[in-house]
């Protein structure tokens, strides 16, 4: 408690700074996300305070961030569909899978699983990020254009033959639930139907058109009709916050540009009286829990998302302990990535019962907070309890906040959040495969499809994808490097220094294989090639095994299918400086003493080679 308090005066003052930057993001977040500012709010208040309560880092300001929010949006967007549209019916299951979410990284950090979250390949974190930019800016058009899809009637019009259907098809699947059959009583069918209004209609239609439009490829669809119908106030408010946010950079980063911009637009467009379109209502006093979590949970609603809150799990993780990293360079310290994880899961977890977006540790925020005095955990809380007197004080003001505004500065942040080291990076990398014709770089390969397919099919997915695509050609590689080095190769060529001295009248008796690296699945296929290097002279074997460290099943087998090929071949093998790991596997499937008896694995070359001039005879 006395370090809590040791730097009282600079935590207070880089708390409340990096409150004051969090202010605008996570409005804007919590807009972009779907649930509205208020749920980013409520997001930056809890997990910026519990994260640092709870954390591994002294400096991290924590809180809704652009990774986070674009994966939510994806979430969000998909859970409303399945509830018809309807936010209030699909919010207790959102904050569920959210709630989930911070469980799993509570696990991820008491399992100590925070230090393997640093070999995620770079190329496919770099992709993700790409894409979460693209995705931003996307997404974004639309508002800052004045643009929303529900509100074009004719867009709207389009979608009413399939809301019909939609309608329905909820009709019948509701009287299936009830165990009405609904061959032998139709006519209760068709008095509900009877009961649909044209409201019912257009809410299904509209709900249809926004669903048509959500996401990059519906911004992208979404595009020609959203630039017939112009909005020139929102384009300019947004325009406007665009410009001042990177113009008052270059006069001074004392003050944050995205508040001054914030600030200015607002009071433009308030002061002149400008019919713009405002942010959703935020509500004042005290964020309460939403109950409904635990009241209607179910399993078979949460049941389609766990794969989804582990993805949310992941990426908060690994979010957050890069910023961990950035916060250690610049303080010189180090910190607990365990622990931060569990302060992470702590955060996510009550922001989500109180009804707020998943976050993580947040670079801008921390730097901000680092470079403004803070030192220690105080400075992580002080920010959310800022955030928390903004909330309970200046609520009804924050409503009155210019929707194009925040889109502006959502534009910046999807600019900002790209990762233009790894674009730039492209042209040098070494095109190490091929496809058909074209030479290119694996790493660029991995990084286009992670961008590609988070962009425009799924956040999810992609990742998983990009990992699998990672993993396998790190598989490759490491064969190839293996097959290469431990090449069969005539002993003439290349003799082992205490190989010199080997009796030259039993060398076309006796064939010598270095293994010099793991035996696994990815190096099989060239050891299978051996026995028909062995030439026809030949009627003994020795591997030497001293540098092959490592056998895994595959290699196990493609020895245990060698020895029997050698062996109805009448060569007989000898093992020279059999490792203890390999051992174990072939003694646990009988290759020893079955295939290969004791008196035929020797530790060194010395004692194998005295061995064969006792035992073998020159018969060629």
């Amino acid at each position: 408690m006395k370090n809590l308090f040791s730097n009282i005066k600079g935590d207070a003052f880089g708390g409340i700074t990096a409150g004051i930057v969090a202010l605008p993001l996570a409005l804007a977040f919590g807009v972009s996300s779907g649930l509205g500012p208020t749920a980013g709010l409520y997001g930056a208040i809890f997990i910026s305070f519990f994260a640092a309560l709870f954390g591994g880092t002294n400096t991290q300001i924590s809180g809704p961030t652009a990774p986070m929010t674009a994966v939510s949006m994806v979430v969000i967007a998909g859970i409303i569909a399945v509830n018809d549209g309807d936010v209030s019916k699909a919010l207790p299951v959102i904050l569920t899978v959210f709630l989930l979410a911070g469980l799993m990284q509570i696990g991820l950090g008491i399992l100590g699983l925070g230090k393997y979250i640093r070999y995620i390949p770079y190329p496919v974190v770099s992709g993700f990020m790409t894409a979460i930019g693209v995705i931003i800016l996307l997404t974004q058009i639309l508002p800052s254009l004045g643009y929303y899809p529900k509100e074009d009637a004719e867009f709207v019009e389009t979608f009413k033959p399939i809301a019909e259907e939609v309608i329905l098809e909820n009709i019948l699947k509701e009287e299936a639930g009830e165990g009405i059959l609904v061959l032998e009583d139709f006519k209760e069918t068709i008095d509900r139907a009877e009961k649909i209004s044209q409201a019912d209609i257009l809410k299904e239609s509209q709900t249809l058109a926004a669903k048509e439009a959500s996401g990059a490829l519906g911004a992208i669809k979404a595009l020609p009709r959203a630039l017939q119908q112009i909005n020139w106030l929102e384009l300019i408010l947004a325009l406007g916050t665009i410009f001042i946010i990177y113009g008052f950079k270059r006069i001074t980063k004392a003050v944050p540009s995205t508040l001054v911009a914030l600030i200015v637009m607002s009071g433009i467009a308030v002061g002149f009286g400008l019919d713009y379109r405002p942010i959703e209502e935020i509500p004042s006093g005290l964020p309460i829990p939403n109950l409904e979590i635990f009241t209607s949970f179910s399993i078979s609603s949460i049941t389609p998302y766990v794969f989804t809150a582990l993805t949310l799990a992941l990426l908060g993780a690994i979010d957050s302990l890069l910023t961990s990293v950035v916060a250690d360079n610049m303080t010189k310290t180090k910190h607990k990535p365990n622990k931060e994880l569990v302060g992470q899961g702590i955060g996510n977890s009550i922001a989500a019962v109180f009804g707020g977006i998943p976050g993580a540790g947040a670079t801008i925020r921390t730097v901000v907070n680092i470079t403004s005095g803070g030192k220690t955990k105080l400075s992580g809380m002080i920010a959310g309890i800022m955030l928390l007197i903004i909330l309970l004080g200046l609520g009804p003001v924050a409503s009155q906040i210019p929707a194009a505004v925040l889109a502006g500065i959502l534009i910046t942040v999807g600019i900002g959040v790209m990762d233009y080291k790894g674009l730039k990076a492209i042209p040098f990398l070494p095109r190490d495969m091929k496809i058909g014709p074209f030479k290119m770089s694996s790493e660029v390969l991995i990084m286009i499809v992670v961008l590609l397919l988070s962009t425009f099919w799924n956040l999810v997915y992609a990742v998983g994808i990009g990992l699998v695509i990672a993993s396998l050609m790190f598989m490759k590689k490491i064969g190839d490097l293996t097959a290469e080095r431990s090449d069969v190769k005539p002993l003439k060529e290349e003799a082992w220094p205490d190989e010199i001295e080997f009796p030259k009248n039993l060398r076309e008796e006796v064939f010598i294989k270095h293994l010099k690296g793991p035996l696994f699945f990815g190096s099989t296929s060239d050891f299978q090639q051996l026995t028909a290097q062995i030439p026809d002279t030949a009627s003994w074997a020795i591997l030497r095994l001293g540098r092959m460290q490592y056998m895994d099943q595959s290699g196990l087998y493609a020895m245990e299918d060698m020895l029997q090929e050698l062996n109805k071949k009448n060569i007989q093998v000898l093992f020279v400086g059999l490792l203890k790991q390999p051992r174990y596997m072939m003694e646990n499937i009988d290759i020893i003493p079955d295939l290969i008896p004791q008196e035929h694995i020797f530790q060194n070359f010395k004692d194998c080679m005295s061995w064969i001039k006792q035992n073998v005879k020159d018969t060629v």
